[in-house]
């Protein structure tokens, strides 16, 4: 839930525009043109009073510095990860050399940061006690609560609204005003043309598996990192060779097509609640649909990213900008994808 609250009060998108402009790789399955959202930073709390001596706060910052700069690392190391798996001139063995990179930067900050809990014992999160005070204060609530909800849908309350509010206005000074960003509004409604073109109607897919008995759907992808995940734990001396090999099936978790995907599942034994096994892997557009007009013969959806208004709008946006460059323009507003 908590993860929904920041989603939901930090999704605005940004795009800058210059001649020499590049940006990371899309996942796989994503399209070329593709949102990206800005980042919260985390803030670190003062250690408390009542900890024995200055030298275990400094033990802390420093752990922390030195945590900060692996999780940078592990974000540098997994593009490149992604890259190698899209470009078609990759061999395994390059991408296997970059995936173990990967894992062992991965075991290193988990390493250090089970370390910093142990130097400081009284972070501890109690995540049942916080999801009972965000609902009873009223931060986020469950919309429609009263017909029985809807998966996946939330709403925000007085207390997030004013939150939200006061991080769009940020937002807008320091973006807009500050450093000069053209902003635009555009529409929620977007053309199929616009998203066939940027290729969002044919790849923006997520790989789903059903269960045979209840029709319940499932993202194959998480249904094996899950089970990799419960294999691990259960088997604390299993031989390290072994758990890198299942490590790295994990990791390359979104890369699998289909039928590897469904090879992965059978093989680590993944069965429906029903107790079935899944049904076969297929593509869903996470995409909403639906039809511009009463004569139902025009196709749109609702735009699944707020970049593509900026992109389609780059000519107007640089003779705005007098035909200077570079520039950078910015939105805020909301996507609408359809997924769990």
């Amino acid at each position: 839930m908590l993860k929904k609250l920041v989603f939901l009060l930090s999704s605005a998108d940004f795009l800058g525009v210059c001649p020499f402009f590049t940006t990371p790789p899309p996942p796989r399955g994503r399209p070329i043109f593709s949102s990206h959202f800005p980042t919260c930073t985390k803030v670190t709390h003062l250690p408390p009073t009542t900890m024995s001596a200055s030298g275990s706060a400094s033990g802390l910052a420093a752990l922390q510095d030195e945590l900060d700069a692996l999780n940078a690392q592990i974000t540098k190391q997994g593009s490149a990860v992604r890259a190698l798996k899209k470009a078609s001139s990759s061999n395994a063995d390059e991408i296997a050399v970059a995936v173990d990179e990967l894992k062992k930067l991965k075991i290193t900050a988990e390493t250090l940061r089970q370390k910093k809990e142990l130097l400081d014992p009284t972070k501890q999160f109690n995540r049942k006690v916080f999801d009972e005070m965000i609902l009873r204060k009223m931060f986020i609530v469950p919309s429609f609560e009263i017909h029985g909800g809807v998966k996946g849908l939330f709403d925000l309350g007085p207390p997030a609204c004013a939150l939200k509010a006061a991080m769009v206005d940020a937002w807008r000074k320091h973006f807009v005003l500050t450093e000069s960003m053209l902003e635009m509004e555009c529409t929620c409604l977007t053309p199929e043309v616009v998203l066939k073109t940027s290729g969002h109607v044919d790849r923006f897919t997520d790989l789903m598996v059903k269960d045979p008995v209840s029709g319940e759907c499932f993202r194959a992808d998480k249904l094996l990192e899950d089970a990799i995940d419960e294999l691990i734990e259960a088997n604390p001396d299993m031989p390290v060779e072994e758990r890198e090999e299942h490590m790295r099936i994990q990791i390359q978790a979104d890369a699998f097509s289909p039928a590897e995907l469904d090879e992965q599942l059978t093989k680590y034994g993944c069965k429906a609640p029903s107790g079935e096994p899944y049904g076969a892997s297929f593509p869903f557009n996470l995409m909403f649909k639906t039809s511009i007009g009463p004569e139902g013969t025009s196709v749109g959806y609702l735009r699944p990213e707020t970049a593509q208004g900026l992109f389609v709008n780059f000519r107007r946006l640089l003779d705005a900008n007098s035909q200077k460059m570079p520039f950078a323009a910015a939105q805020i507003g909301l996507g609408f994808r359809n997924g769990k």
